[in-house]
């Protein structure tokens, strides 16, 4: 599974995770930290988008180092 950072806003933390691709695109969790709270949902987004979201930098792939510290947070 991948994971990548959404860019947000100071003080908020968004993640999305690739739990399996399809033709159209890929099935995705999301989640969010904000004031304390963790929000999680599941969701599809379709290849142009996801491929527009990583051109644009709105989304970035973390690196194992930084998978292994949040999976230990």
């Amino acid at each position: 599974m991948k994971r990548y950072c959404i860019k947000s806003r100071p003080g908020r933390e968004e993640y999305l995770d690739i739990l399996n691709e399809t033709g159209d695109g890929y099935k995705i969790r999301l989640t969010k930290f904000s004031d304390g709270n963790k929000k999680i949902r599941e969701d599809f987004i379709n290849h142009h988008l996801f491929d527009m979201c990583i051109k644009t930098g709105y989304l970035f792939e973390l690196a194992n180092a930084e998978l292994t510290a949040l999976s230990t947070a």
